[in-house]
């Protein structure tokens, strides 16, 4: 298994100083699925402060952007996310209550 993470969107200031369209949050989604079926998911939004020379708007990939969340996260953070995602999967694959009626 393996989390995917995918950008949903991503707020912007159209202008901020002498630069245009500089990110400021990115919403984004983690989610995996095991080979049963069972999955898990997590979702938010962080704030970015893109440092130096920011890449054009334009140009920033959906790769770059999963880097800029992750780094904002923090790995401390962004492991936590993925082990709640295991442990969904976990608890669906394992499961320790029911609930219906018994007639």
């Amino acid at each position: 298994m393996a989390i995917t993470w995918k950008i949903s969107s991503m707020d912007r200031d159209l202008t901020q100083g002498s630069n245009e369209n500089i990110i400021t949050t990115i919403h984004w989604t983690a989610s995996d699925e095991d080979a049963d079926g069972n999955t898990g998911s997590s979702y938010g939004s962080v704030g970015v402060t893109l440092v130096g020379t920011p890449t054009a708007y334009a140009d920033v990939t959906e790769a770059m952007a999963i880097g800029f969340t992750k780094a904002a996260l923090g790995d401390e953070q962004v492991t936590a996310i993925e082990e709640g995602i295991a442990s969904q999967i976990e608890a669906l694959a394992n499961p320790t209550t029911a609930s219906g009626i018994s007639w």
